[in-house]
């Protein structure tokens, strides 16, 4: 398994060198994400969460170690994360099973127009 502490201080050492290289880049990713909290509805607990779930969507290693960092910051315990990951899970499910149906759907139109 990976070292996760060891993978973070590596993903800020480069982030870091890639924020001196475009600076407002890294202003605007910044606004960005400090932006949630302001939030008024959504402690930081339950964005945590909601970022861990997204993270395991879009497969960022990155995302999962920052937001774990987090996570834990915010008092979020294991079997929080795993419903929250559980809610992950399914949707990826559920979006490779609609992706399946559209591409039966674009075979369908694409052999139909020929």
């Amino acid at each position: 398994m990976l070292n996760w502490k060891g993978y973070r201080g590596e993903v800020k050492k480069r982030v870091g060198e890639f924020a001196a290289l475009v600076p407002d880049v890294m202003k605007g990713y910044a606004a960005l994400a400090a932006s949630g909290e302001k939030s008024k509805h959504l402690d930081g607990k339950t964005r945590e969460l909601i970022a861990l779930s997204v993270a395991v969507t879009t497969r960022c290693d990155g995302c999962i170690a920052s937001h774990v960092e987090a996570a834990l910051k915010h008092g979020c315990t294991r079997e929080e994360i795993a419903e929250a990951l559980g809610v992950a899970i399914a949707l990826n499910a559920g979006a490779a099973l609609v992706y399946s149906a559209r591409t039966l759907d674009a075979f369908d139109g694409m052999s139909a127009a020929t």
